[in-house]
């Protein structure tokens, strides 16, 4: 008969420490916020921070509507792709410039559609007179690449800092500067990626 209530009384002792638990309300205070206080609690310290969002500001020059507000994540569509090509691809997209480095590469690019302009007004374009224009503006003659394409000739300028690439024609000078490829190593797109 000893042993009959022995074990009652361990059933009962677990039956009470159980429902003790469950009358306290464990689970209902979320990390970061003090019920009592209304304030933000230590748990919200022991959360993982995220990384930072690159920001960007209006570089000299540059009109208020054209710099970028702010640059959050990643801006792509809400569900993948069905066919995957942009995945596959994307490592032939150029990665943005941010930053202090945003606003050399706006300088660089205009300095360059200064100096291809008299080529342009003149219709004095190739290859040659595009390149030498470039390499006047302090350009290694080994990190410049100019190149036809009809009507146009391209160009690639590797700043080491930052890429620039473009186009001139009798028409239109484009430039743009960016910071090189995901997969790449230098500013020319990389030939396989995923």
């Amino acid at each position: 008969m000893a042993m009959t209530r022995n074990t009652g009384a361990r059933i009962g002792l677990l039956s009470i420490a159980a429902l003790s638990l469950l009358t306290a309300g464990c689970g209902t205070e979320r990390p970061g916020h003090d019920i009592a206080a209304g304030t933000p609690s230590r748990a919200a310290a022991a959360e993982p921070s995220r990384p930072s969002a690159p920001v960007d500001f209006p570089c000299p020059g540059e009109s208020p509507s054209t710099a970028p507000a702010h640059t959050a994540g990643t801006s792509g569509p809400a569900t993948p792709p069905s066919d995957h090509y942009a995945e596959n691809h994307g490592f032939r997209d150029p990665l943005p410039l941010h930053g202090q480095r945003r606003c050399d590469g706006i300088a660089a690019v205009k300095r360059i559609k200064n100096a291809l302009e008299p080529l342009r007004t003149h219709n004095d374009i190739s290859a040659d007179s595009t390149r030498r224009a470039l390499t006047a503006l302090g350009y290694p003659a080994a990190k410049v690449e100019s190149y036809a394409v009809d009507p146009s000739v391209g160009f690639l300028v590797d700043g080491s800092a930052l890429c620039i690439e473009g186009k001139v024609n009798p028409h239109f000078i484009e430039a743009n500067a960016f910071a090189g490829y995901p997969d790449g190593t230098d500013c020319k797109p990389p030939r396989g990626g995923h």
